[in-house]
């Protein structure tokens, strides 16, 4: 198997909730990845990410491993939840609230690098 799948595969089981973005949460560089992490931060969501940009083996590997093509990717509890659009439609429909009553998800705003922690 592709070694970088394995990395992600890790990445994925390892971390409850998990974003690939652009950039960072505190530094987005991307629209799509501004209004993701405006969403977990509505509701206070401890997730951990990984910036593809400075991953470049993971933005080149992730599309195939996820088959979805786009970024951000969003995992939880190991299911691709979607991209942007789909996280902001779930917000706006309440069901971002309901997964997390759903799922016991935690919500004290605790944000981890999932490469260098």
């Amino acid at each position: 198997m592709n070694p970088v799948h394995n990395l992600i595969t890790n990445l994925v089981q390892k971390h409850r909730i998990i974003a690939f973005i652009k950039g960072t949460p505190s530094t987005p560089m991307c629209g799509f990845t501004m209004k993701v992490n405006q969403v977990f931060k509505k509701h206070g969501l401890d997730f951990s990410y990984v910036d593809v940009l400075s991953h470049p083996e993971i933005r080149q590997n992730l599309p195939s491993w996820s088959q979805w093509p786009t970024f951000p990717q969003i995992f939880i509890d190991q299911e691709l939840i979607g991209g942007c659009d789909i996280w902001c439609d779930m917000d706006h429909s309440g069901e971002i609230a309901e997964i997390i009553s759903e799922k016991n998800l935690s919500c004290n705003n605790h944000i981890i690098n999932a490469i260098e922690e």
